[in-house]
């Protein structure tokens, strides 16, 4: 194992995908990266980004996005499927909980 690892946290990844190049030139010889399922639950919910009314930038940010999930491995908590990140989005933003207890009602839901 010779090159960097970096697991990033979600302001990391608001600040790559926006350009920033010192964090681009950084990552660019990485060995690993990777980002936690709830880095990626906060990206999702965030208003803007889910999918919704509001056309264009939104829509191709989750895409940036999405191409930069197929990059980089998301560590779970558990096993998470895609359903409970679903749930838990869609708890989070229906009912504006903080990120821990819409995650605790998406799995007691699931459960």
């Amino acid at each position: 194992m010779s090159g960097n690892r970096y697991f990033l946290d979600t302001n990391a990844i608001v600040a790559l995908l926006q350009g920033n190049t010192q964090l681009i030139q950084l990552l660019q010889n990485a060995e690993w990266i990777g980002i936690s399922v709830i880095s990626q639950i906060e990206f999702m919910a965030f208003s803007g980004l889910a999918e919704s009314d509001v056309p264009k930038e939104p829509l191709r940010d989750r895409q940036l996005f999405q191409q930069f999930l197929q990059r980089v491995e998301v560590i779970g908590l558990v096993s998470i499927d895609t359903g409970l990140i679903e749930k838990i989005i869609e708890i989070r933003q229906q009912y504006r909980l903080k990120l821990p207890d819409a995650i605790i009602a998406a799995m007691a839901i699931q459960n």
